[in-house]
């Protein structure tokens, strides 16, 4: 069978999506993957969007079979944030003869619609595809109610450093992983959330991305 891929971002992304689909035992075949893995040049948002045309090239001979993409928004002030972000996936797959206005799924997530009968093509735009962030912010949003204590406690320890080195785009970062450092197994990656039993399958966004996976890899 042709593969199922899911375009990420980079292997900390890899990580995590490989145990979230594991967990759904119907999205357990998905082929997870940055883009060096797959021909890119760099693991990156960029990355991802440069290899779109090769992939839905791979859609179109039938070497693969579905194909998603999950990026993150970034920041308005650094040329992303979430509309930013659309217009260039818009750019990239409307000259593949895709549709320049994606269907925003209730749940959430965007899906692409072929004019000539290619298969569906997913997007998901980090946190929420509304928002300005990333993965970790979608992670924040999707905590047990019994980690968000510990979360909070950790927010404010980051905020209380005096010089922090890292910038002010990477706080959510900072505050997941400060986070994630207080779990059972200090050390481990944001796959550690899903391994760790940490997020809440009843969230609103984890409700929406599980059920965007889904949608796209039927």
């Amino acid at each position: 069978m042709a593969d199922r891929l899911l375009l990420v971002e980079g292997e900390a992304d890899r990580a995590f999506f490989e145990l979230l689909c594991r967990s759904q035992t119907i999205l357990a075949g998905i082929n997870v993957a940055p883009p060096v893995e797959v021909g890119g040049r760099k693991n990156t948002k960029q990355g991802v969007l440069n290899l779109l045309a090769t992939l839905i090239g791979d859609l179109n001979d039938g070497r693969l079979q579905a194909l998603a993409i999950v990026v993150d928004a970034d920041w308005v002030a650094n040329g992303g944030g979430f509309a930013n972000t659309v217009s260039q996936v818009t750019r990239e797959v409307a000259a593949q003869g895709y549709d320049t206005l994606p269907i925003a799924l209730a749940a959430g997530g965007l899906i692409y619609k072929h004019n000539d009968g290619l298969p569906d093509l997913g997007v998901w735009v980090m946190p929420d595809n509304a928002s300005e962030g990333m993965l970790e912010d979608w992670i924040k949003q999707s905590v047990l109610p019994a980690e968000r204590g510990i979360l909070a406690q950790a927010e404010m320890t980051v905020a209380c450093l005096v010089v922090p080195k890292f910038n002010a785009n990477r706080l959510s970062k900072a505050e997941v992983a400060t986070w994630l450092a207080w779990q059972k197994r200090p050390g481990e990656g944001l796959y550690y959330a899903v391994e760790g039993n940490l997020l809440d399958s009843t969230a609103a966004l984890h409700i929406g991305l599980v059920q965007w996976l889904k949608t796209v890899f039927p």
